[in-house]
C-alpha cells in the first residue's frame, strides 16, 4: 500500500520540533566558589577569611516567563526584572571575644527582586531582599555601574551603592538591648533602620570558555546613621572592607 508524502514527513517534523520545545522551557545559573575576606562582623575592625560559594541567577525560560539573557552572555540594554540573593554570615562571642554578653547571631540567608535599567557602558539598579535565618529584616540596595569591556573575554564594573535595611535588621547587627547591656562592655542602644551604609564596588569577570569564569570584587562601606552610631560600631569601625575572588561554572537545567 502506498503511503501519502505528506504522512511520511509527520514523524520527521516531530522529531525537528522537540529541540526547539526543549529549549523553550531552562534555568540557566552559574555556582561560585572562591575565597572571602571581610570583616568579622558588621561594625567590626577585624577581619576574616573564609571559604565561599555563591549563586548567581542567569535567565528562566518557561511558557510566559521570560528573565534574563544567560550566564555570559552580554546583557540586552533596557529594564529588566531579576532575583536577588545574599547569604549574611553568623556572629558570636566565642570567635569574637569582644562582643561577650551580645546574642549570638546565626547565618542569614536573604532573597528577593533586583530591577536593572541597562545601557551598552553602564547601569543603575535596585533590589529588595527578606531575611531568613540570622535576621527577618528586609534590606536594600540601590546602585550604578560602568561597564568596561577591554576584550571579549574580560568585563570590569565599577561604580557607587547605597546600602538600606529596616529596623529590625539595624536591630539585630546593631542594637543593644538592656539585658546585653547589663551583661557585656556595652551601652544599651535602639538602632533605627534607614540608610545604614554608603561606598562603592569594583568587579571583573574573565571568561575561560562558555561555562567557566574567574571572578572577582573589591567592596568598601562606610557605615552611616546608627550603623555608625551603635556602640560596636564605635569600639570596632564603621569603615567596611571585604575582597572575594573564585571561579565560577554556568549550568543550564532543561526541562
Amino acid at each position: 500500500m502506498h503511503t501519502p508524502a505528506y504522512l511520511a514527513l509527520i514523524p520527521a517534523a516531530a522529531l525537528a520540533a522537540t529541540p526547539v520545545a526543549a529549549e523553550e522551557r531552562y534555568f540557566n545559573f552559574a555556582i561560585k566558589g572562591g575565597l572571602d575576606t571581610r570583616n568579622d562582623y558588621p561594625g567590626s575592625s577585624g577581619y576574616r577569611t573564609a571559604p565561599a560559594l555563591n549563586l548567581t541567577f542567569g535567565a528562566l525560560r518557561w511558557g510566559a516567563v521570560d528573565i534574563g539573557n544567560g550566564i555570559g552572555a552580554v546583557p540586552q540594554n533596557g529594564l529588566a526584572l531579576g532575583g536577588a540573593f545574599a547569604v549574611r554570615g553568623s556572629r558570636s562571642a566565642a570567635e569574637n571575644p569582644e562582643l561577650a554578653g551580645l546574642a549570638d547571631i546565626d547565618a542569614a540567608l536573604e532573597l528577593g527582586v533586583n530591577l536593572t535599567y541597562r545601557e551598552s557602558n553602564w547601569l543603575v539598579f535596585g533590589e529588595v531582599r527578606q531575611g531568613f535565618g540570622g535576621h527577618e529584616g528586609a534590606v536594600g540596595t540601590l546602585g550604578g555601574d560602568l561597564v568596561f569591556r577591554p576584550s571579549d573575554r574580560l568585563t570590569v564594573t565599577a561604580g557607587p551603592r547605597l546600602n538600606f535595611g529596616d529596623a529590625d535588621f539595624a536591630q539585630t547587627y546593631f542594637g543593644v538591648s538592656t539585658a546585653e547591656a547589663g551583661r557585656s562592655a556595652y551601652g544599651a542602644f535602639d538602632a533605627d533602620g534607614g540608610l545604614l551604609g554608603m561606598g562603592f564596588q569594583v568587579g571583573a569577570t574573565y571568561a575561560l570558555d562558555e561555562s567557566w569564569a574567574v571572578e572577582g570584587a573589591v567592596r568598601y562601606e562606610r557605615l552611616k546613621n546608627d550603623a555608625a552610631r551603635s556602640p560596636i560600631t564605635t569600639a570596632g569601625s564603621d569603615d567596611q572592607w571585604s575582597v572575594n575572588i573564585g571561579l565560577s561554572r554556568a549550568f543550564t537545567l532543561r526541562f
